[in-house]
């Protein structure tokens, strides 16, 4: 499993979005030529997940599949959920 981090800390949440999903895109074409056994997880805060993906595009793009999300709480450095599903204790 490899995890991107993003903080989403610009005042636009599209150019948030956009950034993330671009680098994202990336850097799984890179692990899937490089390392295909390993699973990319966009890493995002609680607050930006509700927010940008609560709203019309980002639900699209779940629906999708198009990302692996680890949504956490970075004030209580917990993990919310994964988005699919993961059992980490494979």
């Amino acid at each position: 499993m490899a995890v991107e981090l993003k903080s989403f800390a610009s005042p636009s949440p599209m150019n948030n979005l956009e950034n993330a999903v671009g680098q994202y895109i990336v850097y799984h074409d890179v692990l899937k030529k490089t390392n295909p056994e390993r699973i990319l997880y966009l890493a995002v805060d609680v607050k930006p997940y509700n927010c940008i993906f609560s709203e019309p595009i980002g639900e699209l793009m779940l629906e999708n599949q198009r990302l692996n999300l680890l949504v956490f709480h970075k004030s209580e450095e917990v993990m919310i959920k994964w988005i699919p599903s993961v059992n980490i204790n494979k």
